[in-house]
């Protein structure tokens, strides 16, 4: 093989090289991995919670939207604000109370909302005790479980100002978590309690001795809602609004795997929802004296 000859072979094999170096250099940003869709939960603490709820959920999405999904734990919901607000995190579960502080501090887009059969607030009272009706509880204690909860402290508060008694003025709030309520109530020291349906059926069960009865239920109440956080990219706010859209059957599925999540059996994924329906919220939070909604009640 001559000089010259060897020369033109080298001369090509470069050229080759670079002309491979180029196709992969163009090729690399379409096999990089999407960008992750950063995930929280208002109700729960911690990753190891998160991953046993919601494992099964987040692999579902992820194959769906074709974005590697990544839990992002909070300690609280005024954390989980601070992280949708500073672009920490992308999409967050959260119920109604809480949503309406997240679209004041982070004016949040609503994505999904989490349907909750049976969710609605009400007033408990002993069935063998002096209180028969609602007018009964004036002037009474009357005790509510997690402040600022929507179906266990704002629900119930209004399902009384709806039948006419009014928080503070017409009886007695009282802020008890709700086994120990129930335990005061029991005793005589309180005369009702307010929860939720399925908090109701939990305690029938914790004290199956006792009979309980209920003078006051409230409209049910607004979904959970899933929303993002204003720095989500509409290709990747459309992926997932599909994704519950055209498989929400697949989604629920693997939603109901966790335990805790079993609140929404029989619910659905809706997606025709409004900022307005969360107004009936608002007005709870009213009743409480509050009106102004850029910091979360307790907190």
């Amino acid at each position: 093989m001559g000089k010259r000859e060897m020369m033109r072979r080298t001369f090509l094999a470069a050229a080759a090289g670079l002309a491979g170096f180029a196709a992969l250099a163009a090729a690399a940003p379409a096999a990089q991995a999407a960008d992750p869709i950063r995930f929280a939960v208002t109700d729960i603490e911690g990753l190891e919670a998160l991953q046993t709820e919601f494992g099964p959920f987040r692999d579902k999405l992820a194959e769906l939207t074709g974005h590697p999904v990544e839990f992002f734990p909070v300690n609280s919901r005024t954390a989980a604000v601070e992280a949708l607000s500073s672009e920490r995190v992308d999409f967050v579960l959260t119920g109604p109370a809480e949503y309406v502080v997240f679209k004041a501090r982070t004016d949040a887009d609503v994505v999904v909302g989490w349907q909750r059969p049976d969710y609605f607030a009400q007033i408990v009272v002993m069935a063998d005790g002096p209180v028969k009706s609602v007018e009964d509880l004036r002037g009474k204690k009357v005790s509510f479980g997690s402040v600022g909860s929507t179906s266990q402290h704002l629900g119930p508060a209004q399902a009384l100002a709806d039948m006419g008694l009014n928080y503070s003025r017409d009886y007695q709030p009282q802020i008890i978590s709700r086994n120990v309520a129930v335990e005061a109530m029991i005793r005589g020291d309180i005369q009702a309690v307010g929860m939720n349906f399925g908090h109701l059926q939990k305690i029938r069960k914790a004290f199956p001795d006792q009979a309980f009865t209920v003078v006051a239920r409230g409209r049910d109440l607004p979904n959970d809602i899933l929303i993002s956080g204003k720095h989500v990219s509409g290709d990747m706010l459309g992926k997932v609004k599909s994704a519950f859209i055209d498989h929400s059957d697949e989604l629920l599925a693997q939603v109901l795997k966790g335990d805790d999540n079993q609140k929404y059996k029989g619910g659905h994924f809706l997606s025709e929802i409004e900022d307005s329906d969360y107004n009936y919220v608002r007005a709870m939070y009213s009743t409480i004296g509050v009106d102004k909604f850029n910091s979360f009640v307790g907190n």
